[in-house]
């Protein structure tokens, strides 16, 4: 643990499978509008159905990949407890979570390893936005539900 910025280390970083990109109607960037779109709605969600703040980012991570996302997590503003970011670095082939202190009582380290090894299968087949998505679902649905919005 970090103190800090009171992040839980989850060992879910791979280097086994990268994305690759087919599409070439957008030369300019790295995503469609309508995969930007999937993107945002998949971290609006995930974030206003568990009550944790879900951030991503999509890049290089550099030599040190986990000090790197840790340093992105801490300037992610917020409530750093209740964050989770989601570091995806596809030419490194990385996948990193960092997540703050509250946050990783409700996510632990099996299900960000298992988040992260559904991420990286889809990766390799090539789906960038839909890996993301379908790890920001598993990620949600671990996490539950804030106690205040629990049926009783």
């Amino acid at each position: 643990m970090t103190g800090a910025l009171e992040v839980t280390s989850h060992d879910t970083a791979t280097r086994d499978t990268a994305p690759t990109r087919t599409d070439e109607s957008v030369p300019d960037s790295l995503f469609s509008y309508r995969e930007l779109l999937r993107l945002d709605e998949a971290l609006t969600m995930s974030s206003r159905e568990t009550g944790l703040r879900f951030t991503l980012y999509i890049g290089d991570l550099g030599p040190q990949t986990r000090a790197r996302a840790e340093e992105l997590f801490g300037r992610s503003g917020g409530d750093l407890a209740e964050s989770v970011l989601l570091a995806v670095s596809p030419g490194q082939r990385v996948v990193e979570v960092v997540t703050g202190a509250a946050a990783s009582r409700r996510l632990p380290d099996r299900a960000c390893a298992l988040a992260v090894l559904s991420m990286t299968n889809s990766f390799g087949s090539g789906d960038l936005v839909g890996g993301i998505v379908n790890g920001l679902r598993q990620l949600s649905d671990q996490a539950g539900h804030p106690r205040h919005l629990r049926p009783h």
